[in-house]
């Protein structure tokens, strides 16, 4: 079963070990520390790419605190959450044979924290076993005082995929193979990023940011799309427009509103019984894309409930989505 499958190749990419880091992975900011947790399942990954080489722009007048918080208490698996992103950067994930892909995964946790290992780490984790090079982006949260306000987690994807670009040659990758991917308020920088990849949301700091930040491929999972109520999911509407954002600015941050004929690629996947971020979020950017021309697959389950990622959707109809992607993958050309 692919389940099964998923596991032992989870299993063995950490008994071998991610690749030590380079030089320049050793100077960047550590991944999001977890000095209080019982325990760790795999190993942590050991380099990372600071997104900003001066500090992220806009900054508020006191940076927030970096905090991370493990909800685990199964020695099986890590369930852990960050917020206070003042150094937003990637974690890399190297295959041991890298296809030459690469995929910016954008965790969920409804834009009041990112999640690390259920929407982060454990994809990442299938994805390098896979072939490909996964960068796992820890952004910045539009609720910290951060001067882009809504656009701060947009600054930080579309800077993620202009870096990857710009040091494709350090990582073995082909440029114009790179897919996002992100989960519940991650899908929705996700789709944002697909929607709004050239909105001028920073000033350019260096010669990455002379490339485009398109994603070639996009697939945001159960993702926000809506920020208008009653479709809207609450806390990330809160936390990303605010409690009385006006309809302007509720349509300028939902994705739907801002479909493209050039959007990328997409594939969608949703369970018809999430309650937290209803079905029609899914469906709204779907109908959105059709109608400007641009390519889209769908997948929707009748249960899967919200945030399964790879491991709570085990015994459900959506258990197998990730094959489903991976296949979607290759008939694009991701992955071989």
């Amino acid at each position: 079963m692919i389940i099964d499958r998923r596991t032992a190749l989870i299993g063995s990419i950490a008994a071998a070990g991610l690749t030590a880091c380079t030089a320049a992975g050793r100077a960047q900011t550590p991944p999001p520390a977890t000095p209080a947790s019982p325990h760790l399942t795999f190993p942590e990954p050991t380099e990372t790419i600071d997104l900003w080489p001066d500090g992220p722009p806009g900054a508020p007048a006191q940076l927030p605190v970096e905090t991370v918080r493990e909800r685990s208490t199964d020695r099986a698996f890590n369930d852990r959450y960050v917020f206070g992103i003042s150094r937003p950067r990637m974690a890399v994930f190297r295959p041991q044979r890298p296809n030459g892909a690469a995929v910016l995964i954008t965790p969920g946790g409804g834009y009041n924290w990112v999640v690390v290992d259920k929407e982060g780490y454990e994809m990442a984790r299938l994805l390098a076993a896979e072939g490909v090079t996964a960068f796992v982006l820890f952004y910045r949260l539009p609720h910290e005082g951060w001067a882009a306000g809504p656009d701060v987690s947009l600054s930080d994807a579309q800077r993620a995929v202009r870096l990857i670009r710009h040091r494709a040659g350090r990582f073995g990758l082909d440029p114009a193979r790179l897919c996002a991917m992100g989960f519940s308020a991650g899908g929705h920088l996700c789709a944002d990023l697909l929607t709004r990849f050239d909105a001028r949301v920073y000033a350019p700091v260096d010669a990455a940011d002379r490339l485009s930040a398109r994603p070639n491929l996009a697939a945001p999972i159960y993702p926000v799309v809506s920020m208008t109520l009653p479709t809207a999911h609450a806390g990330s509407r809160r936390n990303l427009v605010g409690e009385n954002a006006s309809p302007e600015r509720e349509r300028a941050h939902s994705p739907h509103e801002n479909a493209r004929s050039d959007a990328p690629p997409t594939f969608l996947l949703h369970s018809e019984d999430d309650r937290s971020v209803v079905v029609e979020n899914t469906l709204l950017l779907r109908a959105a894309l059709r109608a400007r021309g641009a390519e889209t697959e769908t997948h929707l389950f009748p249960d899967g409930g919200h945030g399964f990622g790879l491991r709570l959707a085990r015994g459900k109809s959506v258990e197998n989505w990730p094959a489903l992607f991976l296949a979607w993958a290759r008939r694009k050309g991701l992955s071989t």
